[in-house]
């Protein structure tokens, strides 16, 4: 539904300009101070330094020693992402029809944003007993095998920001509520490879995930295999574990992280 009212049009038209404030300072070849903006893009001045303040404060613009403005380099790192993405998910799909041929049960494969993950590829066996996520939705990490995966192998900085911002919302009797349990259960990931959600974000379901690491040995995406608690059982997790090795390895290699998959951790016995 369209939001005409007089505060949704405003929004519009204040992410327009935000827009057009980086258009400006993207076409540019030095950097602009704040009056060269505002008379490029016919703002009042105090229209346009509220503007830059945001975007600055998203890291979206930067401000040089002389006071002027420039891209930041966090639009660089979304490029990046997004080609990454991109090619990430199409490099992705046979190994992870391989996996879901080798498991008989469903595959993820998610990436991390904020405190969520983001579920960009899903493949699903010719089995009666389907999940119900789909491409482009979204779940909370503290609850989700695949953001415990990713969670486990970052840097201490980013890890303390995202469970600063995580809501430890309840979604079972086994659902992670605190950010104390969840840094357990991140010291158990990192030892033994491989994160589980045991029905922590769904009754009857059972998930096991393994991040996919770039050269630098940092998460850029999490693959998982899930099915139902009767059928992914706590004895299979081990053997299930080391098909999604196997596939990440294979992903790894296509994507050029490494040629070996050795960024990998897998400390688990079958």
């Amino acid at each position: 539904m369209r939001d005409g009212s007089p505060q949704g049009i405003y929004k519009v038209q204040a992410l327009d300009r935000a827009f057009a404030v980086l258009d400006l300072l993207g076409e540019s070849d030095t950097p602009l101070g704040l009056a060269q903006v505002a008379s490029s893009l016919q703002l009042h001045k105090s229209t346009a330094h509220r503007f830059l303040m945001v975007l600055e404060r998203h890291r979206m613009v930067e401000r040089t020693s002389s006071g002027k403005f420039r891209l930041g380099l966090r639009l660089f790192d979304f490029g990046n992402r997004a080609i990454e993405q991109y090619d990430l998910r199409e490099r992705a799909q046979p190994h992870l029809r391989r996996l879901v041929a080798e498991t008989e049960e469903t595959a993820h494969l998610c990436i991390l944003e904020g405190a969520h993950v983001i579920y960009i590829d899903k493949i699903e066996p010719a089995r009666s007993v389907r999940m119900i996520t789909r491409i482009g939705s979204s779940n909370p990490v503290h609850c989700t095998s695949v953001g415990k995966a990713m969670l486990a192998f970052l840097p201490e900085d980013r890890l303390v920001d995202i469970l600063r911002r995580t809501r430890f919302e309840r979604f079972t009797h086994r659902t992670i509520a605190t950010p104390e349990a969840l840094r357990v259960e991140i010291e158990k990931t990192r030892r033994r490879g491989y994160a589980v959600d045991d029905e922590e974000l769904e009754e009857g379901l059972r998930c096991i995930a393994v991040p996919l690491l770039d050269a630098q040995r940092q998460p850029v995406a999490a693959v998982s295999v899930s099915g139902p608690s009767f059928r992914v059982t706590a004895h299979k997790l081990p053997s299930i574990a080391n098909h999604l090795l196997q596939c990440v390895r294979g992903i790894s290699m296509d994507m050029g992280f490494s040629s070996t998959g050795r960024g990998h951790r897998a400390a688990w016995t079958a």
